[in-house]
């Protein structure tokens, strides 16, 4: 099942889920209304005289039914939206929450460092910017993916897991995570948090209403208000409880499965079954398994890789499958022994000599992969949209490559605020000096100076670029770009809106790098699909003629390839829009629709943009980029295009 169809399975099955939490609510606040109703007629007659059905009936009436019902609707509702306004921030609200500390910036150790390279890797090889990494300090092996968009996700990670996992172990398990992100999952969650949070506000009310009635028992005892207010406080406590139990039934049932795909996409990732399964098994032998010890832990049990709290009824309430079936899944000629795992201090690590060698031993075989100049592979656009959410093994390599490629000095300028501006700012400066020269002429007045000694010190490096490794730039930046305030980032927007429109004129490249800063940074809601390809005809003629334009210098080599491309899509051919019709203005206006494709129809464009490319039977770094950019702006994170060689 490739990416796409798991979105639209997502969608179905989040669709099935809220109409089932729906059937529960519904179910939980009449039996709520009726007992309450009741109780109020028991205990408080002499108040709601007007409202009984008759002396000595216990059946409440509608309109105490009907007011009961309203006043626990509100409760309910309520609590899910303070719950949904606490993670409104995405994935960093989880993290946060669950204790943890932000490393992109500044890792603090060896094992820190390896956990980023192994997120970075991932995330290169599959299209998606990287996301904020978080260490929380349990020394359980444990992980999670938290967020409501792959734009807002993060990743969070025991000090258990990176000290006690080796490299490819760990692999495995942010490949994992990752495919929670591809699939849809961290959104599923984060609903159920808020949903579950709103039943259990009925019992935590009732509890209170409890602890309350027990501190008022010295009144008399003619007095019914104790009676009642003691009636109510069970009932609610019970029944909100009942309720938060049954919700975590259907929790759980979910997660299950969800664990089962996750864990098959990993293997397929990382074409290494025993990353995954050495995992699993290093959580079976380890002291502390996979427990949390965050006071919130409970709260966001199905979001974890492995059970992060202990439960009773564990075969009903389980996140999670147990350990030896998700094994044998992976490794099925296990043996069914857990390896032995001495006990994490978790007092700061330092890298051991054995383990620098290991590292220096990575670099080297990184240096050993394809060479920089590589030639992208026949079909290289239609394989890296097969592999969109479904990176594979040929994709990790390519992201190795590119992260060894990188001048050491640009790496290291994306993981720092002030420098993640400036590296921004200098893939922006045209190549011509006269031009490059009125931009930095634009830019001095509007920037910190450490950010202007920063440019200068970046604008080396960045003149030896190698084509093709500008996204790859931005999605290493991403975290350190993030960490700016509202008001910095409005500052960094309008600083590259004047570095682009220096030179009068805007190239789509340039637009598409904005969009993407703007859309992960500011993290807007993902679009629903709601269109069909049919409906977007011309739409479809907009983008594709944006893209023929921009990959061809000559006005007929535009108009074949726009032909080439157009040719397989269900509309009756059309010739290349005239520039005035295809502007940037009349694309962002596209894209806005076209990005509300349902999910199954995305690939149709896809594929449309990659004949565009290819149809002279060669694809230049600059049009794969572009077509990178412009698929990240349709919510399809695109893999790197594969080299031969």
């Amino acid at each position: 099942m490739n990416f796409f169809e798991q979105q639209d399975r997502a969608r179905r099955i989040s669709g099935r889920l809220l109409l089932l939490l729906v059937l529960a609510v519904a179910s939980l606040i009449a039996l709520t209304s009726l007992v309450l109703g009741a109780i109020w007629q028991l205990f408080g007659q002499n108040h709601s005289a007007s409202l009984l059905n008759g002396p000595g009936s216990l059946l409440p009436s509608g309109p105490l039914v009907a007011m009961v019902a309203v006043a626990v609707i509100a409760v309910v509702l309520l609590g899910s939206l303070y719950k949904s306004l606490q993670l409104n921030r995405g994935g960093q609200a989880v993290a946060e929450r669950l204790g943890g500390r932000l490393i992109n910036l500044a890792p603090q150790n060896f094992e820190e460092r390896r956990l980023l390279n192994v997120v970075e890797e991932m995330a290169i090889a599959s299209g998606t910017p990287v996301p904020p990494v978080y260490v929380l300090d349990d020394a359980g092996i444990n992980a999670f993916a938290a967020g409501l968009t792959p734009q807002d996700a993060v990743i969070g990670i025991t000090r258990g897991a990176i000290s006690l996992l080796s490299r490819e172990e760990l692999q495995g398990v942010i490949a994992h995570e990752f495919s929670h992100v591809f699939h849809g999952d961290m959104r599923l969650n984060t609903r159920l948090v808020a949903v579950l949070h709103g039943i259990l506000l009925l019992g935590l009310i009732g509890g209170f209403l409890l602890r309350s009635s027990g501190r008022s028992r010295s009144r008399s005892s003619r007095d019914n208000s104790v009676a009642l207010v003691l009636a109510v406080g069970a009932s609610l406590w019970l029944l909100g409880y009942a309720g938060t139990f049954f919700g975590n039934l259907i929790k759980a049932a979910v997660s299950r499965q969800r664990e089962f795909l996750a864990d098959a996409s990993a293997v397929q990732f990382t074409r290494n079954p025993d990353g995954i399964a050495g995992a699993l098994k290093k959580i079976g032998g380890n002291l502390y398994g996979s427990q949390l010890q965050a006071g919130h832990a409970a709260e966001f049990s199905h979001m974890y890789f492995a059970a992060g709290i202990s439960q009773a009824l564990e075969g009903l309430l389980a996140t999670h499958p147990p350990l030896d079936e998700r094994i044998r899944r992976v490794s099925p000629g296990w043996d069914g022994r857990y390896p032995q795992v001495d006990a994490l201090s978790l007092a700061g690590s330092t890298a051991t000599p054995d383990q620098v060698a290991a590292a220096q031993g990575w670099n080297e075989a990184l240096q050993r992969l394809s060479p920089a100049g590589a030639a992208f592979a026949p079909a290289a656009a239609a394989q890296a949209i097969s592999a969109i959410g479904d990176p594979r093994g040929p994709h990790l390599s390519q992201a190795r490559d590119v992260l060894q490629r990188l001048d050491p000095l640009l790496s290291q300028a994306a993981h720092s605020c002030c420098s993640a501006q400036a590296l921004i700012y200098g893939l922006l400066l045209d190549h011509d000096s006269a031009a490059c020269a009125r931009q930095l002429q634009l830019l001095q007045p509007h920037i910190a100076a450490e950010v202007e000694a920063a440019l200068q010190t970046l604008r080396k490096p960045l003149q030896h670029l190698q084509p093709g490794l500008r996204l790859p730039l931005l999605d290493l930046a991403m975290p350190a770009l993030k960490q700016l305030g509202k008001e910095a980032f409005a500052a960094f927007k309008g600083n590259l809106a004047l570095l682009i429109r220096a030179d009068g004129k805007v190239a789509l490249l340039e637009w598409s790098l904005l969009r993407i800063i703007e859309r992960n940074v500011e993290a807007g809601r993902t679009q629903v699909g709601r269109y069909h390809l049919a409906d977007l005809a011309d739409e479809t003629a907009v983008l594709l003629s944006c893209l023929a334009r921009a990959g061809e210098v000559d006005a007929a080599a535009a108009a074949a390839a726009f032909a080439h491309a157009y040719a397989g899509l269900p509309f009756a051919p059309v010739p290349l829009l005239a520039a005035e019709r295809s502007d940037l203005k009349a694309l962002e206006a596209a894209l806005g629709r076209l990005s509300q494709l349902w999910p199954l129809q995305k690939p149709q464009l896809l594929k449309a943009m990659a004949r565009g490319i290819e149809h002279d039977g060669r694809i230049t770094a600059e049009e794969a980029e572009l077509m990178r950019a412009v698929a990240d702006i349709l919510d399809c994170p695109m893999p790197p295009l594969l080299s031969q060689g």
